[in-house]
């Protein structure tokens, strides 16, 4: 998702949030709260993860009404360049438990022609501000070892390894590795 390109333009991180430069010279890049009018370009970022093989072990896309039942409503965006919808990003619960309430999983997809401009991280900064301000003390995420920029912008991000759970499940076929990513909040559950 991270690379190098040219030129610059202007970001809104999350809702509200000031302009930021970002490389690659194609437009305005403003995030946005996902909509259900957005869901076929979700869809479709989702598929083209899927087919990369190293997104998720998933190997089709839920129809809207599962994948909204799943995602939590106020911890998910989607990123606009231009009048293209270049990524999503969104969070779920990771147990019904109470105790739990305040722990969430991560998704960030972007677009295959979006990728390398830095579109992720932004979809990740407005999940980080969206879950703080929801009470969310805790994100964690299950990344494939071979998908190094995701990795990346975790890591940015403040996450940290927590471990790899080794050959966790199978995707095509073959036993996958996952590492367990996290980050605790500053901000929220200190106390």
């Amino acid at each position: 998702m991270e690379g190098a390109s040219t030129g610059s333009e202007r970001v809104e991180t999350s809702p509200g949030r000031g302009g930021e430069t970002l490389p690659g010279g194609s437009g305005i890049l403003e995030i946005t709260p996902l909509l259900p009018k957005h869901w076929p370009w979700v869809r479709a970022i989702y598929l083209e993860g899927i087919l990369t093989g190293n997104a998720t072990f998933a190997t089709e896309a839920p129809g809207w009404a599962k994948w909204d039942a799943d995602h939590l409503p106020d911890c998910r965006f989607v990123a606009h360049l231009g009048d293209q919808v270049a990524g999503w990003s969104a969070l779920s619960s990771v147990s019904g438990r109470c105790v739990y309430a305040g722990v969430a999983e991560v998704s960030v997809y972007v677009a295959e022609d979006a990728r390398g401009r830095g579109v992720g991280t932004h979809l990740l900064d407005a999940l980080l501000h969206a879950s703080e301000s929801h009470g969310i003390w805790t994100l964690q995420a299950g990344v494939f070892p071979e998908n190094e920029a995701s990795l990346a912008i975790h890591a940015a991000a403040g996450f940290r390894v927590v471990g790899v759970r080794e050959r966790l499940g199978q995707r095509d076929g073959a036993w996958r590795d996952v590492v367990l990513l996290e980050r605790r909040s500053r901000v929220v559950g200190v106390k």
